[in-house]
């Protein structure tokens, strides 16, 4: 008996999960770039991300990923308020949580980052 929980330095979320899509959406920023001030103090939620898993807590960052159809979009940093763990077995746990993005990366800065940090095979560029 053991239990397996897994250590992320990024949130990698469909919008379904609780990615902002309609405060970050890629079209918009490529022609006017979305700046933190945009999004204010806002507080996100996340929700059903599949398995333990247990982020930085702040004040430490963490990377916030887009996942658009299983590809990877970086979008910027955030700091973790809130993680819960859910679920009796292994195999249905989940996590969920609430963040503060700290940081949106310049459209430029995003596809580098994205090209270059993304999984083989995964990143959206």
């Amino acid at each position: 008996m053991g239990s397996f929980i897994e250590l992320n330095d990024t949130l990698q979320i469909t919008t379904e999960q609780g990615f902002p899509e309609v405060l970050l959406n890629l079209g918009k920023h490529q022609k006017n770039p979305i700046k933190l001030e945009d999004l204010g103090d806002k507080i996100f939620e996340f929700a059903d991300k599949p398995r333990a898993r247990i982020y930085h807590p702040a004040p430490t960052r963490c990377f916030l990923v887009q996942n658009i159809q299983g590809k990877w979009l970086y979008w910027g940093k955030i700091i973790m308020i809130e993680q819960i763990i859910s679920g009796t077995t292994k195999e249905n746990q989940t996590t969920s949580g609430k963040y503060k993005i700290i940081e949106v990366y310049d459209p430029k800065y995003q596809i580098q980052i994205t090209k270059y940090e993304s999984p083989e095979g995964l990143s959206y560029f």
